[in-house]
């Protein structure tokens, strides 16, 4: 028996005799153990057969040759007919039941196909003969061999709407992601399939068996696909391959193994299974333009469906295209079914196909089923009854309003949640659906797509079909990026970002240059992570493997920052990525790096250090194509995720400050997020908090997510209560780009998009990048143990690099020999540094100084600078009204200088500040309340009490001054304490304060204090003079307001880590200010601050200790007698002033009080000496307010028995160990205070 695959086997059996290793090995199979029975039927003699090729079975005799058929499977079968019926019919009949084995096998007796006795042929004067041969012959034979089935066909017209308008979605979703387009073809052929499966008796053959007549059950659909091959000789043919059991497929492994077989065809690939086993065969002539066709059926097929050509009713083709759609006309299709009429009768071909006629109208869940097993999130057209009851009614109707309104209603849908179907998860989408986001919810029709409708100006376009609007919308709102800014309440941004994307964005498009330096980017990111991996197995590094477009994404901000004037950025990240960062943008070096790995300790190194991953960098990045350069700093990071926020952005605005930037626009920060931390941690939104607040802002943030999906172990689900991690970003009413991290161009457009934004409107920008993370939290971590699923979808991703690669290739942008190469130089290059990294000494950063901490420094002023500041801290101008009370302040700080009366702390202060300012150094306070002061001391800003208009003298001190910056900060103490850190990191010449409220506030920021300012230096190298002022004192306020921890500062203190003090007068605090800024090295200057004693007449400094003095870190009792002293009391702060006032009343001559004003650094040398001078005195009494437990008791103590004389003891009085820090009654209070300055004179 003869089938469409004959002729193609044939070919490989010739090929196979002239030299066997000329054809694959399952067809060499196949010809060894059948070629005899092949050879036979095409007319071969057996003695002609070349005799090296050994038969591996004997050939069966001519006239009993058993038909051994298949069970549907795809076997090969033996026939009496020939042998390579089974191969060459694309089909073979099934046993007909499980007893058939010991039965003779059934047997295929077709009668024979009469020859009629030759005809003469009649020639005119121009014709010839031309003999058929060779393949064409084989035709022929094998339609005349066909004439023997009783057959009968269907024919059915179809209308394709649905079919058409789905096919166009499906296809434009597959274009963006870059994937093979499917044909109508494709559609049709699965809906036979699943008609099939319907009806599966239509999916029968017939055969003989012991001459009867017997119906073959299929046990599997087998699909076959005719198609157009090219043979060896260049020749085409026709050849159907089948995909098997495609009722077990979903439509998106039947398209994948339907490409595969037709790619096969192409190359002559083909192997015995494909061309095996077929139950039933789709061709299509309509792609030639054939309207309808009734194709031969062969032997052992129940069926085969031909597809006509797809076009409009021919009565219809004169009318436009708007009448068409007015209409609702749609293009049709002729499908017709020829059966064998053995088994299928009429009726049944009919059912049969009406159901694919519903199937391709979209019944039975037949898109959706498509959609879904193509990761589609939208809902398919189906075809359904145009509504419209008068198609030719005029414009200015209602029902044309009201659809015009829908269409509106539609695109700003898209406009806010089409986000919601954006592609942007690589590892897949998850199935939501968005009823706003479809026609149907809006009243609109499959028939409505070809009718036009006004789009308000949407991408440029005035009018467009609804097709079209609908296409555009998805293209812009739900492709690889996903934007939200329809919450932004200003009309020119939204307009703005709503243009762009619709007219620009979305149509992106990167030269050749471009790309490859995408791919090079990739490369690096990629391949240094696998070399660290590979040289330095079990190190952690915390890879962005999975997120390696990050390293693209930042190069292409930077490159953009530098096209618009950006001169300097500050970036902040986590572990995740940063040695990424400081080799690949920062340009740190890599021979360096590896030597970190290798653990090889500097000997000459003095600090702690930090691991790799929390080190910070500054470096130079320029611009590839014009050589700009753009000063970069990558600040360091403890583990604590997001902290660096605001110590970042306190570094930008102290470089815009430094350059007197007030565009605001030549400085550039840059946070990267982890997905968990952005959502869960509240120093982002402390942070996010900052951007507009004129104290803090910064022109804008680009900040940029590694969403890899999972934090640590966490899922989001877990994680957040929000849709997106960065939803906390809303607040701020900013641009929000979700964006698919598998597509490196999206991202670079998202790149392109934030920095062009910022630029334009100083605004925060977020890019939420979607990845994922290849290995665990670290490289030591096992993920799997807590997603399993998810880790095995992982490891089955190709590398991101490779991916790019293989578009570029496709597109023809690059060569592989150019691919190959650039992944060469780059492995040179690690190569490179490896090998130097053997060599190099180790390069540490540098160890914290070593300074002398109690160096003498002059920071006294001249009395007339004294007197001028004076003045002028006291004059307001004469069109100012100020505030009555304020008036008589000013008064009293005037007579302050002018009398001598006694300096307060305002004022005290107040001359620190000027007279930096004078001498041109920067001064920066902020705190909540700061510029009154929380007790209402300091009034550094006045507000006119008629017009409320801001008036700040230490602004006015002279021309050309430096600004005085202050300001009342947000209520926040980690966001705030940490830019003001980072604000004095960038800007060590000036003094930058932070003033607490309350001083135990601070607790909300002990991050801070923790990881940066206590360690920072020593981790990192990095140093700071940022002031903290925390008001502290035992006042009867309570246990929230009395403390400022001062013992918490204590612990943390080591090797000269910080300056802690606890002053009693404000020539102190004005030295120990201006000495602050007058130092060559910097340190944290940590001050308990005072309440009560910022209004006491007996806290105050004459101008004398203004104009001679200097700092005194321990200040002796100047009114006793060394050798009359009995007992001598250490203090600090406030309660200085009780314990006089208690000596004062029991006249204790007898008593020396003495002041450690300074805590930290401890000034052994000073106090030893007067401890010595007191020799007479055998009780040395550390008087505290503060319980046992807290304060500087647990610090002093073993510091001064180290001090003490052989014949002093050291005693303690102060409150007794408390769980809280003060009590809550005022009486109580007194009480305690009472007893403890009882305790400090010994009245017990």
């Amino acid at each position: 028996m003869l089938t469409m695959n004959s002729a193609f086997i044939e070919d490989l059996f010739f090929d196979y005799l002239r030299n066997p290793d000329a054809v694959a090995s399952d067809w060499r199979v196949y010809f060894d153990a059948n070629r005899a029975e092949i050879a036979q039927e095409l007319g071969i003699p057996a003695n002609a057969l070349p005799n090296a090729i050994a038969l591996n079975v004997p050939p069966a005799p001519p006239s009993t040759a058993a038909a051994n058929y298949t069970n549907g499977n795809g076997h090969a079968a033996q026939t009496a007919n020939g042998a390579a019926n089974g191969a060459a019919n694309g089909h073979a009949p099934a046993q007909v039941s499980p007893q058939s084995a010991q039965q003779p096998a059934p047997q295929s007796t077709p009668q024979a196909v009469p020859v009629k006795a030759e005809a003469k042929i009649a020639l005119g004067p121009l014709d010839s003969i031309v003999p058929i041969a060779g393949v064409a012959e084989r035709v022929v034979t094998n339609m005349e061999s066909s004439l023997h089935v009783p057959v009968a066909t269907t024919v059915r017209t179809i209308p394709i709407k649905a079919l058409e308008e789905n096919r166009t979605v499906i296809n434009g979703i597959l274009a963006r992601r870059r994937k093979k387009k499917i044909s109508f073809t494709h559609v049709l052929a699965w809906a036979i399939v699943r008609a099939l499966v319907k009806y599966p008796h239509m999916n029968d053959g017939f055969a003989r068996q012991e001459g009867k007549p017997v119906r073959v059950k299929r046990g599997s659909v087998n699909m076959g696909l005719a198609v157009d091959a090219v043979r060896k000789d260049g020749s085409r043919g026709l050849v159907v391959p089948s995909v098997k059991n495609a009722q077990n497929m979903t439509f998106a492994e039947f398209i994948a193994e339907y490409d595969n077989l037709i790619a096969k065809s192409r190359v002559n690939k083909l192997d015995v299974n494909d061309l095996s086993g077929t139950t039933a065969s789709l061709t299509n002539p309509g792609m030639l333009g054939t309207n309808a066709s009734v194709p031969r059926l062969m032997e052992g097929q129940g069926l085969i469906v031909a597809a006509g050509s797809i076009d409009y009713p021919a009565e219809m083709k004169a009318f436009a295209p708007q009448m068409l759609a007015t209409m609702a006309v749609s293009k049709v299709m002729t499908i017709t079914n020829t059966y064998d009429h053995r088994i299928i009768q009429g009726a049944e071909s009919g059912e049969f196909l009406n159901y694919i006629e519903e199937l391709l109208k979209g019944e039975d869940n037949f898109y959706e089923q498509i959609f879904a097993s193509l990761h589609i999130p939208y809902e398919p057209f189906k075809w359904t009854v145009d509504l419209n009851n008068n198609p030719f009614f005029s414009g200015d109707q209602a029902e044309v309003l009201e659809q015009e309104t829908k269409v509106v209603q539609l695109i700003n849908a898209y406009r806010v949640r089409g986000h919601l179907y954006a592609d942007v998860n690589p590892l897949g989408l998850q199935a939501f659906y968005y009823p706003e986001l479809e026609i149907s919810h809006y009243g609109l029709t499959i028939w409505d797509l070809s009718r036009e409708y006004d789009t308000g100006g949407l991408g440029g376009i005035k009018r467009a079909p609804l097709r079209d609007i609908l296409t555009l919308l998805r293209d812009t709102y739900c492709s690889k990026i996903g934007v939200e800014f329809m919450h932004i309440p200003e009309l020119d941004k939204k307009a703005w970002v709503r243009d762009k994307f619709e007219a620009v964005y979305n149509k992106a498009k990167y030269t050749k240059e471009e790309k490859i330096r995408i791919l090079a980017k990739l490369v690096e990111a990629e391949s240094f992570e696998k070399y660290i991996h590979t040289k330095f197995v079990g190190s952690k590094r915390f890879s962005v493997e999975g997120g390696e477009v990050f390293v693209p994404a930042i190069d292409k901000i930077l490159e953009f920052a530098a096209e618009r004037g950006v001169t300097d950025v500050f970036m902040g990240m986590a572990h995740r990525g940063r040695l990424n960062t400081l080799i690949n943008i920062m340009g740190k070096s890599a021979a360096a790096m590896f030597k970190k790995f290798q653990n090889e300790l500097d000997p000459n190194y003095v600090g702690s250090g930090d691991v790799k991953y929390h080190l910070g960098a500054h470096g130079t990045y320029k611009h590839p194509r014009t050589g700009t350069e753009v000063q970069v700093v990558l600040a360091p990071n403890p583990s604590h995720l997001e902290a660096v926020n605001p110590v970042v952005e306190g570094m930008a605005r102290a470089r815009i400050d430094e350059m007197q930037d007030k565009t605001f626009s030549k400085v550039l920060p840059i946070l990267v997020h982890g997905d968990s931390a952005m959502a869960g941690l509240g120093i982002v939104q402390e942070t996010l908090n900052l951007a507009r607040l004129r104290g803090y802002k910064t022109g804008g943030t680009i900040h940029l997510i590694i969403n890899n999906q999972i934090g640590f172990t966490t899922t989001p689900e877990d994680a957040r209560s929000t849709i997106y991690c960065s939803d906390i970003g809303k607040m701020l009413q900013i641009p929000i780009l979700h964006v698919n991290g598998g597509d490196p161009e999206a991202v670079l457009t998202a790149a392109a998009f934030a920095i062009e934004y910022r630029q334009m409107f100083g605004e925060d920008v977020i890019i939420d990048l979607m990845c994922y993370r290849k290995y665990g939290h670290n490289e030591t971590d096992e993920p799997a143990y807590t997603q399993p699923l998810l880790y095995k979808k992982i490891k089955t991703l190709p590398p991101a690099s490779e991916v790019y690669r293989d578009h570029l290739l496709e597109e023809k942008l690059i060569s592989k020999e150019d691919a190959d190469k650039i992944y060469a130089e780059i492995q040179q290059r690690w190569d490179d540094a490896f090998a130097a990294s053997k060599e190099a000494k180790p390069k540490e950063i540098q160890p914290p100084q070593q300074v002398d901490m109690f160096v003498s420094t002059k920071t006294s002023i001249s009395d007339e600078l004294v007197r001028e500041l004076g003045e002028k801290l006291s004059t307001v101008p004469a069109h100012f009204t100020v505030h009555p009370k304020l008036a008589d302040l000013l008064k009293r700080r005037g007579e302050m200088i002018t009398q001598d009366k006694g300096v307060d702390w305002g004022m005290g202060e107040a001359l620190a500040f000027g007279s930096l300012l004078t001498e041109g150094y920067p001064v920066r306070i902020t705190g909540e309340d700061a510029a009154r002061g929380t007790f209402s001391h300091r009034h550094a800003v006045l507000t006119d009490f008629v017009t409320e208009s801001e008036l700040i003298l230490l602004d006015r001190l002279q021309q050309g001054q430096h600004p005085f910056y202050i300001y009342d900060s947000a209520l926040s103490e980690f966001a705030v304490m940490g830019y003001e850190y980072g604000y004095s990191v960038q800007r060590p010449e000036g003094l930058t304060i932070w003033e607490a409220q309350f001083g135990d506030f601070m607790n909300g920021a002990q991050t801070i204090i923790d990881q940066f300012l206590s360690a920072g230096e020593a981790k990192w190298s990095q140093t700071s003079g940022l002031v903290l002022l925390l008001p502290h004192g035992y006042e009867g306020q309570g246990p929230e307001h009395s403390s400022a921890r001062l013992e918490r500062f204590l612990q943390l203190c080591a090797e000269d880590n910080m300056i802690v003090g606890n002053f009693t007068t404000p020539a102190q605090l004005f030295h120990a200010l201006r000495r602050q800024v007058k130092r060559e090295f910097k340190k944290p200057l940590v001050l308990m601050t005072p309440k009560s004693m910022l209004r006491s007449p007996q806290a105050v400094s004459k101008i004398e200790d203004f104009v001679s003095g200097t700092f005194q870190e321990v200040i002796d009792d100047a009114s006793v007698k060394a050798e009359s002293v009995r007992r001598v009391l250490f203090c600090t702060g406030k309660v200085y002033y009780d314990l006089l006032a208690k000596r004062s009343k029991l006249g204790a001559d007898d008593v020396a009080i003495v002041r450690l004003e300074q805590l930290y650094p401890f000034h052994e040398a000073r106090v030893r000496q007067i401890l010595q001078k007191y020799e007479q005195a055998k009780n040395v009494v550390w008087v505290q307010e503060e319980p046992k437990n807290m304060g500087a008791w647990s610090f002093v103590a073993p510091l001064f028995s180290e001090l003490l004389l052989i014949s002093q003891n050291l005693r303690y009085a102060g409150r007794k160990a408390s769980a809280s820090p003060a009590t809550g009654f005022t009486a109580v209070h007194n009480l305690e205070q009472e007893a403890l300055l009882d305790a400090a004179f010994g009245q017990f």
